[in-house]
């Protein structure tokens, strides 16, 4: 039997493939490359095993779902494909809804028509909005400041839903921010264009390619005026996904949210002088305007993770930022 990974070429999924397979899974990956490059597949294969099996297929093309779930023997899949940049999706809206519902909708009718009912899901702790009571538990109320917010957790509401009617038992990974790179240096984060995440802006930064970093708001109500946000290991997040799998097939039914962060909130700043001290040098820097949808801070209560998953991040900032510079220093321009 078989784990589907959606979105399996990507930051998060193809970290999740090496350690799904470490735990002894066989592992099937689907990805599009909209947002990822066929030579992370050669990478994870590098790390795993040359026959993990890589469909190339887009998620709303739903014949070519169905072909994966009929020509491989899946019985569990995790969902990571969506479109996932904040300010992107401010800028095109109709292009998140279309694409993280559709694909989310379009896996579930495959899984049930496959007789699947093991569903891991990559949420965001941006259901959350901007919470009234930080740290964040599970029980905070949910809602968004932006549509990729939105279609987080609008997905969620569908999955609940399709849970309570068929037969499907769901983990909603509410996640934080996920940033470092496998200790190997050979796999980690390489989006397309001007990174619209933190960390690799500024590793783009410190490798050249980039001139300065952009500091969306120097005037939030925190210690150093900039936003702050929980950063987890993707290595840690990883193993969550892996520990989630295993829930699903002992104590967890119906659909349960689960955030996955270290309860440690760092500011932008923070992160800045974290990843200077990996560097081995300043990276330059500039406070501008604040960006449209961006929360002031966030971070999580992570206990329910450790009581119901046992899983806790073992991972500290330092950790991040040296695993993430040695994933872009050996690798300046990515896979390219």
């Amino acid at each position: 039997m078989a784990v589907l990974v959606t979105g399996g070429a990507g930051y998060i999924g193809s970290h999740t493939a090496v350690a799904l397979h470490e735990e002894g899974r066989e592992v099937v990956l689907i990805d599009n490359f909209a947002n990822s490059s066929p030579k992370a597949v050669a990478a994870i294969r590098a790390l795993t095993t040359d026959s993990m099996a890589m469909v190339e297929a887009d998620l709303l093309d739903s014949d070519a779902v169905a072909r994966v779930f009929k020509e491989h023997d899946i019985d569990e899949v995790i969902h990571f494909a969506a479109y996932k940049a904040v300010g992107e999706s401010v800028a095109k809206p109709l292009d998140y809804y279309r694409n993280n519902l559709g694909t989310t909708i379009g896996l579930v009718e495959a899984m049930v028509e496959a007789d699947v009912s093991k569903l891991v899901f990559s949420s965001s702790c941006t259901v959350y909005g901007q919470p009234d009571v930080i740290p964040v538990t599970e029980a905070a109320p949910t809602g968004a400041e932006s549509p990729y917010g939105w279609t987080k957790y609008m997905s969620e509401q569908i999955l609940s839903d399709a849970a309570a009617a068929v037969d499907l038992d769901v983990v909603l990974l509410r996640y934080f921010n996920p940033v470092g790179a496998h200790e190997s240096g050979t796999l980690g984060e390489d989006p397309n264009g001007i990174p619209n995440n933190l960390v690799p802006f500024v590793m783009q930064v410190a490798v050249g390619r980039l001139e300065k970093l952009m500091v969306f708001g120097g005037d939030y109500d925190t210690p150093d005026g900039t936003a702050i946000r929980d950063y987890i290991h993707v290595v840690d997040l990883a193993e969550g996904h892996v520990a989630a799998l295993d829930a699903l097939n002992g104590r967890l039914s119906g659909c349960t949210a689960v955030n996955l962060g270290t309860g440690v909130g760092s500011t932008v700043l923070d992160v800045v002088r974290a990843a200077s001290d990996a560097v081995g040098s300043p990276i330059p820097h500039e406070i501008v305007e604040r960006r449209a949808g961006d929360i002031e801070k966030i971070y999580a209560d992570p206990a329910y993770a450790e009581q119901i998953l046992g899983w806790r991040s073992k991972r500290d900032l330092a950790d991040m930022m040296r695993d993430h510079w040695n994933w872009q220093r050996q690798n300046p321009q990515g896979f390219a």
